[in-house]
């Protein structure tokens, strides 16, 4: 199984990027996908997650209204679009994959597979 995640970058606020989360090794389709986020010296946090059809999704308070998840199943990769960043966003991004998300928001824990993450650094 590998995740792989790329679109992070230096943004100022106000500012927009999409992030992609390319799977293989796996039949992609069967796995939700959830992003989560790790800023310095803070608990990785749920961010965003979208089930395995892409037909549900869910939002922590903080990014709801400002991003939007989607997946292309055709292309095993799941997106997460970010408008009106905040200097707050500012974390290193990670996708991370499971059969089925039980429970809201994600639990980092229950996660099996990982990506490496990428970084997002919005300034002020």
């Amino acid at each position: 199984v590998q995740l792989v995640e790329s679109g992070g970058g230096l943004v100022q606020a106000g500012g927009s990027l999409r992030l992609s989360c390319a799977g293989s090794g796996f039949t992609f389709d069967d796995y939700a996908i959830g992003w989560f986020r790790q800023a310095p010296g803070k608990e990785r946090e749920g961010v965003s997650c979208i089930n395995s059809s892409g037909g549900s999704s869910y939002y922590a308070e903080a990014v709801k209204g400002r991003f939007t998840i989607s997946r292309d199943n055709a292309k095993n990769t799941v997106y997460l679009r970010m408008n009106s960043l905040k200097p707050e966003d500012t974390a290193v991004y990670y996708c991370a994959a499971v059969r089925r998300i039980n429970s809201y928001p994600p639990n980092p824990n229950a996660m099996p597979y990982w990506g490496k993450g990428t970084l997002v650094t919005v300034s002020s």
